[in-house]
């Protein structure tokens, strides 16, 4: 016979629960859960994107006139410590013309002198030089050999150049101009132009 004040319906079995322990871990667990993905979604509104790494694209210029020519030097497409070196030269009169850089040191029989582009110190060559205009021969009065040259106005040289470290550097500038008619300009040898290496790049000191 049951209880007048027993239940009609069996009394419900408690929830199982997890130990102590086990509660303790699930509940870091969860808080560690929501931390990190708060600080998730503050970093991608607040924090600030990673700087591009530093490159010297720019190009650097400087000129100078000398001896009936004007040079125009310029340093181009400068990245990881390499770069393009261009020099222009360009005869301030009508009818001149400039010497090959094939052209021996000492001229032909004494006349003329080789265009030259060349860096020293923390900035060497890496390439070859070429030249935007062709090579043609000429004869001058009073030498009986022909004298290779470029033709009249501006010529173009272009040379591959890389850093060897940061510091100081030259390009030293050699050249002369020339016109059959009028005679020659005093020859220019290792005119000198001041360039500097660094971390931020390149860049032309006072010519």
């Amino acid at each position: 016979m049951r209880h007048p004040m027993a239940s009609t319906h069996p009394a419900p079995h408690p929830s199982p629960r997890l130990p102590r322990a086990a509660r303790t871990r699930f509940a870091w667990a969860a808080a560690a859960l929501l931390a990190t993905a708060a600080l998730t979604g503050c970093g991608q509104e607040s924090a600030p994107p990673h700087a591009a790494t530093a490159t010297a694209t720019a190009t650097a210029e400087t000129e100078f006139n000398e001896n009936g020519v004007t040079v125009r030097l310029s340093v181009a497409d400068w990245k990881s410590d390499a770069g393009t070196l261009v020099a222009t030269f360009t005869p301030d009169e009508a009818g001149f013309h400039l010497y090959s850089t094939a052209l021996p040191a000492e001229g032909v029989e004494g006349v003329g002198r080789p265009t030259e582009v060349r860096p020293v110190g923390s900035v060497a060559s890496s390439g070859e030089m070429t030249v935007d205009k062709p090579v043609k021969s000429i004869t001058v009065p009073g030498v009986r050999a022909a004298v290779p040259v470029y033709p009249d106005g501006p010529v173009r040289v272009t040379l591959p150049i890389r850093a060897t470290g940061p510091g100081e550097a030259k390009v030293l500038i050699g050249y002369a101009s020339c016109s059959s008619t009028e005679g020659c300009t005093i020859p220019v040898a290792d005119r000198a132009v001041s360039l500097r290496t660094g971390e931020h790049g390149l860049s032309f000191g006072t010519s």
